[in-house]
């Protein structure tokens, strides 16, 4: 029934506490954080992981805005515009 759909869509919200919509589409639970965004999947060795997550809690910061400071060294360095959100900028500037 429709009400039993429902309940599958939104009671896993509600249990695991998140606030997020459900792409009824594909069923996957979309953050607003993550709207408009798309992932970018790398494989290095586990020392590099470790060490970016020790300069991220040296740093005081989250591996995300390490991966977008870097990002836009890397555009920078190439004469490209720094378009990566960081923590201090969370839109993108075009």
């Amino acid at each position: 029934s429709q009400a039993r759909s429902l309940t599958r869509l939104f009671v896993p919200l509600i249990l695991t506490g998140q606030t997020a919509k459900r792409n009824l589409g594909s069923g996957a639970a979309v953050q607003p954080s993550r709207a408009r965004t798309k992932p970018i999947t790398v494989h290095f060795p586990k020392e590099v992981r470790d060490q970016l997550k020790i300069l991220a809690v040296k740093q005081g910061t989250t591996l995300q805005a390490l991966v977008g400071e870097s990002f836009n060294m890397l555009f920078a360095k190439y004469g490209n515009p720094e378009i990566a959100p960081t923590e201090r900028t969370t839109t993108v500037h075009r």
